[in-house]
């Protein structure tokens, strides 16, 4: 639990005005008016008056207090930007966040949104809105999924749930793009509500997780917790020069993917200097293009390479892992042409796993 008392985070009063009670599967009752919360993989003990680790779930007098009723970014992006690439291509999702995360990544591309709690320069709005006027602004821009982004949305779970319930009322799908910091509890209260998922697995070891605020080991069992519960699971590396792009560690993680399915999507993603991490070069297309190859070697079936188009070849497609045909082309986020019958090959058959339709 974070020693800092609410009173002296930055943006405390303006969005204590936006909270509500945490939900009962999230919250465990202590001695002394003290909260277990269990919305991330931290676990953390909430005593009364002070924040989590998250900074934007506290406890007021025994009560876990998590935030409600506003965005702190919103925009409708085409579905493959998250990245989904087995996701109703050539789609839009509405993608909202709120402000907070239980990492402090060094590189974070949405800093602004997710260190607005620690960072005074990240200077963030809040915009009250409600899920009826969320779920009528997808609607209004022909969006077919919403998704929870741009923060953690493990610790906003609440408020993400509040509005998958009236989307996938009136026909939208739901997605989360996350870093994977889960717990079997919030997995769970998630699961008839969050229809796809994205981890950002950031490397596979565990002094590069402590740096970044996490442990790897629950991301790795998030990752087989979605999977084994039917979430349709994609999965992102960003390739960071010198932080997790040695041939030992890209090796171990595709091959832990590949053991749990070789059909889990696998998108090796172009590092841009940004935020704090300064010093690495950008990732050039020959270190994408290699981290790509271990993907393959390491048997999984569908391997994309990120962040710069037109410069990776066949890995901006899908293939199909049978007889080799490009079943959906793409240049960036532009989709190109789709072969698939019914989500299965137009050619051979074989069946394409993802939601097509």
């Amino acid at each position: 639990m974070a020693k800092t008392q609410l009173q002296d985070l930055p943006l405390a009063k303006t969005l204590a005005a936006y909270t509500a009670p945490a939900a009962p599967e999230l919250v465990e009752l202590h001695p002394d008016n003290a909260v277990a919360c269990f919305a991330c993989g931290h676990r953390c003990l909430v005593r009364d008056g002070r924040v989590g680790i998250c900074k934007v779930r506290f406890n007021e007098e025994g009560i876990l207090k998590v935030p409600t009723g506003y965005v702190g970014a919103i925009q409708c992006d085409p579905i493959e930007k998250k990245p989904f690439f087995h996701v109703l291509p050539g789609s839009n999702a509405l993608s909202f966040g709120m402000l907070g995360c239980d990492y402090h990544c060094s590189y974070c591309q949405n800093w602004v949104t997710s260190q607005a709690l620690r960072d005074p320069e990240a200077v963030s709005s809040v915009m009250p809105t409600s899920p009826a006027q969320l779920v009528a602004l997808a609607s209004e821009h022909g969006a077919k999924v919403l998704a929870s982004t741009y923060n953690e949305p493990l610790i906003t779970s609440e408020w993400a749930v509040e509005i998958f319930r009236q989307a996938k009322a009136q026909g939208f799908r739901t997605a989360y793009v996350s870093n994977g910091n889960g717990t079997q509890e919030v997995i769970n209260y998630l699961r008839p509500w969050v229809d796809f998922y994205k981890v950002d697995l950031k490397g596979f070891s565990q002094e590069e997780y402590r740096k970044l605020g996490g442990q790897l080991a629950g991301v790795l069992d998030t990752i087989q917790r979605l999977f084994q519960m039917g979430f349709w699971l994609e999965v992102v590396t960003l390739i960071v020069p010198g932080f997790n792009d040695s041939e030992h560690e890209l090796t171990a993680l595709t091959e832990f993917l590949a053991a749990i399915s070789p059909d889990i999507p696998w998108h090796a993603t172009a590092f841009h200097k940004n935020y704090r991490m300064l010093e690495p070069d950008n990732t050039t297309v020959r270190s994408l293009l290699r981290a790509a190859e271990i993907g393959q070697r390491s048997g999984l079936h569908y391997v994309y390479a990120g962040n710069l188009p037109g410069q990776v070849g066949p890995y901006e497609h899908t293939f199909c892992p049978g007889c080799g045909t490009a079943v959906v082309k793409r240049l960036g986020y532009k989709i190109l042409e789709v072969s698939l019958t019914q989500g299965a090959c137009s050619r051979c058959g074989t069946k394409i796993p993802g939601v097509w339709t």
